[in-house]
């Protein structure tokens, strides 16, 4: 097979050099063309690109991949900091209707609109200025996010728990969603010997039997390599799924750890005492029936509740300046009277 020839007609050349100064139907010209998207120009450009080295398409793609990175991380870091800001205040992520027509969409979607008001730069990037598929502000990706938060604090107590004994704390409530929670604390002695307790984690059980409620902490323990043999103290209140001396949740601990000594919750002891002496004692019970009939007089007008603020604000006034009362910040607060209540488990 002999050497490669290009196609004549393809590449006419120049062989008619009579015509080199005759306008238009000069012969260079005519190579050239006349339209800017003729083969010769778009050869020549082509050309000249590959001789700048900025224009090469790996790296338009580089500069065009970074300045997407820059802005996803923008993105990303106002939905961080605005799922920290509303964790943190203990307020609701979500509103009732998050569409674009709505005048209040949430608390999250209306504090990225507020970063977004305070700087151009987060302006250009967030709600619906991004692609679709990259707005970060989706409920999923507000609970990951809070979730990714949640076990970097849980690592961080853990480190700080490390290979010391602990002890366990453990309540129920119900949500607002009338969902049982189950919250876990752990007690422990620091690195500088000083007492301390560390809000761990927060589980929902549907079933609160106290072999479920153990199956649940030990799961969470484990996860976190807490080993249960390190145990060493159990808290909760008076509930006799909690306390039972044969198959409550402090038993079923002590069957695996023998050192894991239940403690009742001298708060919830202490409540309980108070409430009982004070059934027996009558002037004691008659002050509280009279201060639960002055509560519901007072609170049931809006009249009278702003008169009890007004003789609160004279009193504080009168204690201020004879020296009776600091002054401070957070002092001296005006509030609202509160309705005793009994509890008992």
């Amino acid at each position: 097979m002999g050497p490669y020839q290009p196609d004549m007609l393809e590449y006419p050349g120049f062989d008619n050099w009579k015509k080199v100064n005759q306008g238009k139907t000069c012969a260079f010209l005519a190579h050239i063309g006349f339209a800017a998207s003729s083969p010769h120009t778009m050869c020549e450009r082509r050309a000249e690109n590959l001789m700048r080295p900025s224009q090469h398409i790996d790296k338009v793609m580089h500069a065009q991949s970074k300045e997407e990175k820059e802005k996803n991380r923008l993105r990303l870091s106002t939905s961080i900091v605005a799922v920290r800001w509303l964790a943190l205040q203990g307020c609701a992520f979500r509103g009732n209707d998050e569409s674009l027509s709505s005048s209040n969409r949430g608390d999250f979607l209306e504090l990225v609109k507020a970063f977004a008001k305070m700087n151009i730069e987060i302006d250009e990037v967030v709600l619906e200025n991004p692609p679709k598929n990259a707005q970060y502000i989706a409920p999923e990706i507000q609970k990951e996010i809070l979730h990714i938060m949640a076990n970097r604090v849980r690592q961080m107590v853990r480190e700080e728990v490390g290979d010391k004994y602990f002890c366990i704390l453990v309540d129920e409530a119900r949500d607002i969603s009338k969902r049982e929670q189950m919250t876990i604390i752990l007690r422990f002695v620091n690195n500088h010997g000083i007492l301390t307790e560390r809000f761990f984690a927060i589980k929902s059980v549907s079933d609160t039997t106290s072999m479920n409620l153990k199956n649940e902490i030990s799961n969470v323990l484990v996860h976190h390599d807490l080993h249960v043999k390190k145990i060493r103290g159990q808290g909760y209140d008076g509930a006799s799924n909690m306390r039972g001396a044969w198959n409550g949740l402090q038993a079923l601990f002590l069957k695996d750890c023998p050192y894991a000594y239940y403690v009742h919750c001298f708060a919830h002891r202490l409540q309980l005492t108070l409430v009982s002496a004070a059934k027996d004692v009558s002037v004691i019970w008659e002050f509280f029936s009279h201060l639960d009939n002055i509560v519901n007089i007072v609170t049931s007008s809006t009249k009278r509740i702003a008169e009890l603020h007004t003789a609160q604000r004279n009193e504080i006034e009168y204690m201020l300046s004879i020296g009776e009362r600091d002054s401070g910040s957070g002092a001296n607060q005006i509030g609202n009277l509160q309705r005793a209540v009994e509890f008992s488990l």
